[in-house]
């Protein structure tokens, strides 16, 4: 039966009730799936049914199975073999659940979810039980994903790469502490946006952001052009280390922050203003002019603030050597902020995880799901890629 012949208003009109269509589904599911089953035991034996086998291994009747699918359980007959070597793909042997609510439990967990609410909705929705040690195991099996993924090659060249840490509460040694967990995106040749890869550790430090570039070289990133972060004491000198010609760009937005951080509430505004006339230069000399009259003004007041833009003026006003389109990607970590706002989002039910596998599983999951419309070049990507071949001819190849 043809999609578009379920979806006909007079088909739909034979059913009495929502209970009818849910039961015709789950047979409709069911003839699915043993008719998949027939043809893999077909690809198995290598003859159909019917036709006379090549070898001494033939069709044995069937077994009887029960299965989990989103339509609840459902009694299958699965094909034999005579030398009982037939393990079907859909449903392998000692399993009971289709793929397809495996990836129901995992989408719910990676939405922040957890085990006892999981075993609730499913039972809720299709009126069977899955116990939290079932869903346990199938979420335990994104720990291999995780490897797989964290070990991947990456690519030779990353136009830009921004980095940023998260902070989570795990409990280590009957404690809760803070741990972060540290994500990179990078952006690559084609203009789109991949997460490179994430990394737990403790405090947010530059020693340990040192270990996360070694990784990414390691698996086969040679140059990074423009590397965007935060202010942490010592970082630009870390990436240095690793990635000798890549420019570092302090993000501004947290610049602000910090400044902002001691100044008085009716202050605020005027002040924040101000500032704007920084970051908002056209030039980095017009910026170096707006620094001199934003000391002048408040460094009698807030002279951390202006210490601070000075002490880090150079890796502050990188974004200045390019172009406007390539500032706006550049002067902020926002794309990056963005991406854990999305974390946040996901694992905001969990006050605190039990250990280090379980903040990474559900990081990882949450990523993948903030990820998935990341399928386009960024916005002007045409323009930026022309700037970069412009400026950096000689360490781009296309």
């Amino acid at each position: 039966m043809k999609k578009e012949d379920l979806l006909n208003d007079d088909f739909l009109k034979q059913f009495k009730n929502g209970e009818e269509l849910h039961s015709f589904l789950s047979a409709l599911q069911k003839r699915g799936i043993e008719k998949i089953l027939e043809g893999e035991l077909d690809s198995h034996l290598d003859y159909e049914k019917h036709q006379k086998s090549l070898t001494d291994n033939t069709r044995n009747g069937y077994s009887n199975k029960k299965i989990q699918t989103s339509y609840g359980e459902s009694k299958i007959n699965v094909p034999r073999d005579r030398d009982a070597s037939f393990n079907p793909m859909l449903i392998p042997k000692r399993k009971s659940m289709v793929d397809g609510l495996e990836n129901i439990i995992v989408s719910l967990y990676a939405k922040g979810m957890s085990n006892s609410d999981i075993e609730s909705q499913i039972n809720e929705l299709y009126n069977f039980n899955v116990s939290t040690s079932t869903i346990s195991r199938i979420t335990d099996r994104i720990t291999d994903d995780i490897i797989a993924w964290q070990n991947r090659p990456l690519e030779s060249i990353y136009l830009i790469v921004w980095m940023d840490g998260i902070v989570f509460k795990v409990r280590e040694n009957s404690k809760v502490i803070n741990k972060t967990i540290y994500i990179s995106v990078g952006l690559r040749r084609d203009g789109k946006k991949e997460v490179l890869g994430l990394w737990l550790g403790k405090n947010e430090s530059a020693a340990f952001w040192m270990s996360v570039l070694t990784d990414i070289k390691a698996r086969g990133v040679q140059d990074i052009l423009i590397t965007a972060t935060d202010n942490l004491n010592g970082f630009t000198d870390t990436i240095k280390n690793v990635f000798s010609e890549s420019k570092t760009q302090i993000c501004v937005v947290h610049q602000i922050r910090n400044a902002c951080r001691y100044v008085v509430w009716k202050d605020k505004k005027e002040f924040t203003n101000d500032m704007k006339q920084i970051y908002g230069a056209p030039t980095k000399q017009a910026a170096r002019a707006a620094l001199k009259d934003f000391s002048d003004k408040w460094s009698h007041k807030y002279s951390y603030a202006i210490k601070s833009w000075e002490e880090n003026w150079e890796e502050l006003t990188v974004f200045f050597e390019f172009p406007l389109e390539i500032r706006k990607i550049i002067y902020t970590t926002n794309l990056i902020e963005n991406l854990n706002g999305k974390i946040r989002k996901y694992t905001k039910n969990k006050l605190s995880f039990p250990t280090d596998e379980a903040v990474m599983k559900s990081v990882f999951l949450a990523v993948r799901e903030a990820t998935k419309k990341w399928s386009m070049p960024i916005h002007n990507w045409g323009i930026i890629l022309n700037q970069f071949l412009t400026i950096f001819e000689k360490r781009v190849q296309i």
